[in-house]
Order: C-alpha cells, then structure tokens, then sequence
C-alpha cells in the first residue's frame, strides 16, 4: 500500500502549514505520480526547528553496502516498526511527516487493475507518518503503514498513517514520548476518493489523471 502519491501544493504552502524553514534542495512540484526511489519533501523537527527537506523515498538500512543490496523498503508496519532492526532506532528518534495531497490505490476487477485516488474530504494536505534514516550522504524515508480505517472502503487491507495536525508535534519528537498512539486507522469521513485514468498504473505516467 502507499506505493504512489500526490504532491501538488507549492513548497511555500506546505512549509508555512508545518511551520518549516525550506531546503533548497526540493524536487519540483506540482507532481501527480510521486514514485518510490524518487526525491520528496519531508518535514522534520531538530529541537523544535523544523525543516522542510528533502529524502529518498525508499528506506535504506545502515547494513546495506548498496541501495539495492536488500529489498526495497518504501513501508514500515506499524505493528512491527518498534521491534525491527531496521526500523526500530529511526521510530524512537528519526521520525518525520511526509506532506502529500493524495494517493493511489488500485483494485482488480476482471483481470484489470483500476485505479482510485483518495484525498483529504476537508481539502488539507496529507501528513503521512514517516521514519527516516542516514545512509552514506543521503537520507531516506519509509512511511509508516497500519490497518485500513474505513476510508479504505474495503480496497485493500493497509493504509498509510495519516496525522492530524494536533499530532503532529507528538510525531515529530517536540511533545515529548508517547507517539506509538498515533499509528492507527484514518477515522471515519476522513477519507474520501474516486476512479482515475488507468494511465497512473505506469510509474512513468505524468501529469494530471
């Protein structure tokens, strides 16, 4: 699951919503088919300082000799994120916000993957819940996964952890311990999505669906 995402609101919007200083080193927007493997703009938080920076969506652990030399992790399991060996140093003190504007999720139905797209049913920016870590001279990110809410609407069985903006500071490390409450479900009416062009199957696919 969350493996393609949205970003279409301008650096500027984003990091005035989160209250980030902005890197100069961002991928462009806006971008309607955001891959793993690709640059995103993540916002993190240093002693309450937060900047908009960015990282390599695809989690690369520290024992790896090459970025390839393992599975390619664009996830973590909520359930299993605090006992990996992977992940389990990043989520007590790495973790991040990955702003999106939506995502992808896709269905089978007679042989044909068809694709939907869901969004915030308020309009906001997404804030996914996000773990990262340094390799060599890059950082990268994973998004933290938990069981489907019900904005899922029975597609498929996980979702991306989706914060509200009173959690944000829990998640980012500035309000102290406690965040493993915040890898739940989306509640109810969160969520709202709708049917796109079957074009967004091809990771290579741009511009509006």
């Amino acid at each position: 699951m969350c493996g393609r995402f949205t970003i279409t609101h301008p650096d500027e919007a984003i990091a005035r919503l989160f209250d980030a200083v902005i890197g100069n080193d961002l991928p462009p927007v806006p971008r309607f088919n955001v891959c793993p493997t690709t640059q995103v703009a993540v916002v993190t938080s240093d002693g309450g300082a937060r900047r908009l920076r960015a990282m390599r969506w695809g989690f690369i652990p520290s024992w790896y000799k090459a970025p390839n030399d393992g599975p390619l992790i664009i996830n973590a399991r909520s359930d299993t994120v605090a006992v990996k060996p992977a992940f389990r140093e990043a989520v007590r003190s790495r973790r991040c916000i990955v702003p999106a504007t939506g995502f992808y999720e896709w269905e089978t139905v007679e042989g044909r993957k068809l694709p939907w797209y869901f969004s915030r049913v308020d309009g906001e920016p997404m804030a996914f819940a996000g773990i990262w870590q340094r390799w060599g001279e890059m950082d990268t990110v994973a998004i933290v996964s938990t069981e489907a809410g019900p904005g899922m609407a029975g597609l498929h069985h996980r979702e991306a952890v989706v914060l509200e903006r009173g959690d944000w500071p829990l998640w980012l490390g500035e309000a102290g311990h406690g965040a493993a409450v915040l890898m739940k479900p989306s509640a109810e009416g969160v969520l709202r999505c709708h049917r796109v062009d079957v074009r967004v199957n091809s990771n290579r696919a741009e511009g509006r669906s």
